[in-house]
């Protein structure tokens, strides 16, 4: 009986960790910083989808979240990006007619716009 404590403890230590290597982080809500709320975020993403992807029409899409507030770092200037964090699986086809499978992806989007995207070879 003394395990499943020590795994939930265990389970709650390394979400943290989890997080902080992504390169992700959730932050409360300010329409100054984070943009107006995406309420058609999945138009948004399936369309930014149509200019990234090699073959779009094929693309299956799983939402996984809906939009929270959060940031993503800039590399160029060291800087935070602001806007709404969009998870959702991808599985679509390569520029071989392959499938990849269902991988994670996810987006910032800001006033509208994916402003920047992690899980993409761009």
């Amino acid at each position: 009986m003394k395990t499943v404590p020590f795994l939930v403890a265990l389970a709650l230590a390394i979400a943290p960790i989890a997080r902080a290597q992504t390169g992700v982080m959730e932050v409360g809500a300010d329409p100054a910083l984070h943009g107006a709320y995406p309420t058609n975020y999945q138009e948004i993403v399936t369309s930014w989808l149509q200019t990234v992807l090699i073959d779009a029409p094929s693309a299956q899409i799983e939402w996984v979240t809906a939009p929270k507030p959060g940031t993503m770092p800039e590399k160029k200037h060291g800087k935070a990006l602001f806007g709404y964090l969009v998870e959702f699986k991808l599985n679509s086809r390569n520029r071989f007619g392959a499938y990849t499978g269902m991988q994670k992806k996810t987006v910032l989007i800001h006033d509208g716009q994916v402003i920047k995207a992690t899980g993409f070879g761009l």
